[in-house]
């Protein structure tokens, strides 16, 4: 069923993309870990053939030569046969390691840890048959998987069947002469040539599966506008309560930036969006202090404050930006700040000068 027709018809959020990351649920093809697994793992058989050959023949006529032996059951004997086993499997197995990490990482764009699948599901202990064929037969996601199923096996027996016919008349030939050896090495160089094959045409094959399954997990990662809604509350809060916050602040601020200006030295602004008023009291304080501030309206506000208290207004555009941001209210301004407050406070004391 499509995200559509069960009403999620919002475009997933990142935080709930980043949600599905850290449980596991990401976009990716099993088919490119696959053929990347298949194709180094066949590499490594190559390189190593010559070696594993010999472990085998040497396994083999260890033990062959002891079947009669009272001791062939010995624990010994059966640790040393592990080990060998283990070491002979060894280097394919971390190089089939290696291809499936390095597989998801290139998919996911970064390594991924997560215990979330490996957490038991109750709910799906009962068989749904009905959903399991509408997922994997009747739907689009189906039909394109069971193509490329047919398209995998197309591949295997055409390949199989060109390279063999290839090489068919030489193998014929070294078998009737009775050269065991050669044969068996003709046959595993028949077999590593289709193999090799096979896994680059599988890996070429995984590229737009691995865009299918990008395209079908942000499907699922749909949401309804309800869920929007909520995530929007838990994320940035319910707007009815931020609503409210703010105008409880404003009303503080109503309450005490009169005070502050009728009581301010002088409000430093910048002609329409920032306002900055500022108080030095020489007994108590070191330097001016930032008594209130505010933006936009706020300043507007305090500008006409200002005007009705007789409180000097000094416009200073790069001054006022940069103490309302750098301030806070009830601090004193910094030391960066020093010398042009003084350059303001003298003209101020001229002002005064001409006022009296």
């Amino acid at each position: 069923m499509a995200a559509e027709d069960e009403g999620r018809t919002e475009e997933p959020s990142e935080h709930r993309l980043e949600q599905a990351r850290k449980e596991g649920r990401v976009a990716k093809s099993q088919d490119i870990a696959s053929a990347l697994i298949l194709l180094l793992g066949v590499i490594v058989l190559i390189f190593l053939g010559k070696w594993l050959l010999t472990q085998c023949i040497y396994i083999f006529r260890f033990y062959f030569s002891r079947v009669h032996a009272p001791d062939v059951t010995d624990a010994n004997l059966m640790s040393a046969f592990l080990v060998n086993y283990l070491r002979m499997l060894a280097p394919v197995a971390i190089v089939a390691l290696v291809a499936a990490i390095v597989s998801n990482i290139i998919q996911n764009k970064g390594f991924i840890f997560s215990t979330k699948p490996l957490e038991p599901n109750f709910s799906k202990i009962t068989p749904k048959f009905g959903e399991y064929f509408r997922k994997t037969i009747f739907s689009g996601k189906g039909l394109f998987n069971i193509a490329k199923s047919f398209i995998k096996v197309f591949i295997i027996i055409i390949v199989g069947y060109l390279t063999i016919k290839r090489n068919i008349f030489t193998l014929i030939e070294i078998v009737s002469n009775g050269q065991i050896l050669s044969a068996i090495g003709k046959i595993a160089s028949i077999a590593s040539q289709i193999l090799i094959i096979v896994a680059i045409l599988f890996l070429l094959l995984s590229i737009p599966d691995y865009f299918v399954q990008r395209r079908e997990h942000r499907e699922s990662m749909k949401m309804t506008k309800q869920e929007v809604k909520q995530e929007y509350k838990e994320l940035e809060g319910d707007p009815e309560v931020k609503g409210r916050l703010m105008q409880m602040q404003r009303q503080l601020l109503s309450q005490n930036i009169p005070k502050a200006v009728k009581e301010a030295d002088v409000v430093i602004t910048n002609p329409t969006h920032f306002a900055v008023v500022l108080k030095f009291e020489e007994d108590k304080d070191e330097a001016p202090v930032v008594t209130a501030k505010g933006q936009d309206e706020t300043a507007l506000y305090i500008k006409q404050l200002a005007r009705d208290n007789d409180i000097p207004i000094r416009e200073d555009r790069p001054l006022a930006r940069g103490l309302y941001t750098d301030v806070q209210i009830g601090a004193i301004i910094p030391s960066g700040y020093i010398g042009i407050i003084a350059e303001v406070y003298s003209h101020l004391d001229k002002f005064r000068s001409k006022q009296r």
